[in-house]
């Protein structure tokens, strides 16, 4: 066949090619012989491209959202999914991140779900749906709307949320809100989920006495930067995201925790660690008893 097809010119060699492959296909080869090229062929080969690029088109998307992103992430994985919604469509109803609508009229608020999930009755209606995001792989029909992919992530938070954790939540007089909240700093923090439950511990420890959390995250949250250290300046930010000027929890969480978090966050480790960094260069997490120590391994490991 090659002696042949190399004297066919170039805009027909495809044609040909495609009637060597249909040969092959349905009589296991070529037989030797002359054969004539139609029109009626290539147009048969133009309606099978069509109606494949028509099942392309139309096949569900699967999609996955990393555990530790922000809502503004996920809205652009979302839209560069070839789903039928732009970012800001999807960030209209969700809500965009760090935003507080509060100051604005309630029509311009983020869609409320709160009266289909009980999980969210909690959640300052104010503010949108970051750390509620659940991140995940999922199928998408293509032609599936911000709602409809926000209740599907929603679905899946619901689920992963069991009784016993949302019994354990009431019984320390914690709210869901918060244990998000904390899961989003903890997701960010540290890598693995034994770290996570020590961290969450100095946090709640710093929180009840008083001491602010000062954490790194939500300083990367507001800058949209992840540095290893941020200058004294970028540590007085004004915003209510800001735990080194602010008591307490930030204003609402900064990332869609994984469920390691959020476990952490309800379980946490009881220990008698004060401070902590993570290394640069391999993501371990040092934990230091006292500032003196903190101070040292900072100059070793954060240069």
């Amino acid at each position: 066949m090659s002696t042949y097809y190399n004297n066919y010119p170039p805009q027909k060699k495809s044609t040909v090619y495609l009637v060597w492959l249909v040969s092959i296909i349905i009589f296991g080869g070529i037989f030797s012989g002359l054969y004539y090229i139609t029109k009626k062929l290539e147009n048969r080969r133009a309606r099978i491209n069509y109606w494949q690029e028509q099942a392309n088109q139309q096949a569900d998307r699967l999609v996955t959202l990393i555990e530790g992103w922000n809502s503004q992430q996920i809205a652009n994985k979302l839209a560069d999914s070839q789903l039928n919604f732009s970012a800001d469509d999807f960030l209209q109803i969700s809500g965009y991140p760090k935003k507080n609508y509060q100051s604005l009229p309630v029509n311009k608020w983020p869609q409320d779900f709160s009266d289909r999930y009980e999980f969210l009755q909690d959640k300052p209606k104010y503010l949108g749906l970051e750390g509620y995001l659940f991140a995940d792989t999922y199928r998408f029909h293509p032609s599936s709307s911000p709602e409809e992919v926000i209740i599907k992530l929603l679905n899946n938070f619901d689920r992963q949320l069991n009784t016993k954790m949302r019994q354990d939540i009431k019984r320390q007089g914690q709210t869901i809100y918060q244990i998000v909240t904390m899961a989003s700093l903890l997701e960010k923090e540290v890598r693995s989920e034994k770290d996570m439950k020590i961290v969450a511990d100095i946090f709640w420890r710093r929180i009840k006495n008083g001491q602010r959390l000062e954490s790194c995250a939500t300083l990367a949250y507001i800058l949209g930067e992840n540095k290893p250290q941020y200058s004294y300046e970028e540590t007085r930010i004004d915003s209510p995201y800001n735990t080194y000027i602010n008591d307490g929890l930030p204003l609402g969480p900064i990332s869609s925790p994984s469920l390691k978090a959020l476990n952490a966050a309800i379980y946490p480790t009881s220990n008698d660690y004060n401070f902590f960094l993570t290394r640069p260069d391999n993501g371990e997490t040092v934990f230091s008893r006292n500032f003196e120590e903190h101070k040292a391994n900072k100059a070793k490991y954060l240069k």
